[in-house]
């Protein structure tokens, strides 16, 4: 059953509100695996809401993000916390929202570490203060090391993975891979796990993801100047859409198939314009994210043992099963 979330109430934070009175049973847990929690930090005996923080290196208006902080909205909507989302793309302003929340006491943070160094440091200091802090989407190799008490995400190179297995099956020869953001560790394992799969030729190509006529002009250029590209990868769902445009634009013969889902792209893959999407389920990594940190705070719990991160894809969606997500996908959930 999905919980519908409450509706937004400002563009930069939200606050939910608690729908029931929640009785929290304090045990015995530890910010970064090795200290018990502390009584001051944890709230819920007298009805009063955890406070928690969810932070991401998404873009203002991306679809995809908007389904990650609708899956956390309707988490904390069923637990009684009190959420607050915040998103910068530069890692260095991602970084300072964390030492924002840090002051701000909270009682848990969910981020994306899409670019693991820039996070650090406020990942360090989040837990010397005794504040849980779980990974979710970017930063599957990372997690761990920077001391994150779980992960909930896609591993990439999996994913891309079985992207060139797909390729192979539809005997495409040459791939061409779109990364819409240098330095993102999770694209580039995407990619990186194409290659080690795909028998054909790969290629990557860099674009700047924020200025779609720039990405448009980069694309339809290198389409025209090797019309032995038969595959165009993109590593985002309007990505996807934008490269349909590119291909037609070029006069190229390439297929496109792409990472992640939209509404917009299941309609491209019933069309036949998108041969398939790697679905990671956004809506999940952001409901588990705030879901983990609500169980540790009042169980003490921690999926996957803080060993292994919690996977929420690849889960190919084609033609012949796009059927079954459309729904989905038009509530914003998938």
């Amino acid at each position: 059953m999905i919980t519908p979330p409450p509706p937004r109430t400002s563009s930069g934070s939200l606050r939910v509100a608690a729908l029931t009175s929640v009785t929290l049973l304090l045990l015995a847990g530890c910010s970064g695996g090795d200290s018990p929690l502390s009584t001051d930090a944890a709230k819920g005996a007298d009805g009063a809401g955890l406070k928690i923080a969810l932070i991401t290196h998404g873009g203002e208006g991306d679809a995809f993000w908007e389904r990650v902080q609708k899956g956390a909205e309707a988490a904390a909507a069923k637990d009684g916390v009190d959420l607050t989302y915040a998103n910068d793309s530069d890692p260095a302003g991602q970084a300072q929202l964390v030492r924002d929340a840090i002051s701000d006491r909270v009682d848990g943070i969910a981020v994306t570490l899409a670019k693991p160094a820039a996070m650090k440091a406020p990942v360090a200091t989040a837990r010397a203060a005794g504040i849980p802090v779980v990974g979710l989407n970017s930063g599957i190799d990372a997690w761990k090391s920077q001391g994150l008490l779980e992960y909930f995400g896609q591993d990439e190179i999996v994913a891309g993975a079985a992207v060139g297995d797909k390729l192979n099956a539809l005997k495409a020869k040459h791939a061409l891979c779109v990364i819409h953001e240098r330095g993102n560790v999770a694209l580039e394992a995407r990619c990186a796990g194409v290659k080690k799969t795909f028998g054909g030729e790969t290629e990557n190509l860099y674009v700047e993801g924020t200025d779609a006529e720039a990405v448009d002009a980069v694309l339809t250029a290198r389409l025209r100047q090797n019309p032995g590209i038969d595959e165009v990868v993109t590593l985002g769902a309007q990505f996807a859409l934008d490269a349909v445009d590119s291909v037609k634009a070029a006069g190229s013969r390439a297929h496109v198939a792409t990472f992640d889902l939209n509404n917009d792209l299941v309609k491209a893959v019933r069309a036949g314009d998108v041969q398939f999407a790697v679905d990671q389920q956004p809506y999940l990594q952001g409901y588990l994210a705030v879901d983990s940190l609500w169980l540790y705070r009042t169980n003490g719990l921690i999926s996957g043992g803080g060993e292994a991160p919690v996977l929420t894809g690849p889960a190919l969606v084609t033609r012949t099963n796009v059927a079954a997500v459309a729904k989905f996908a038009a509530e914003g959930t998938r």
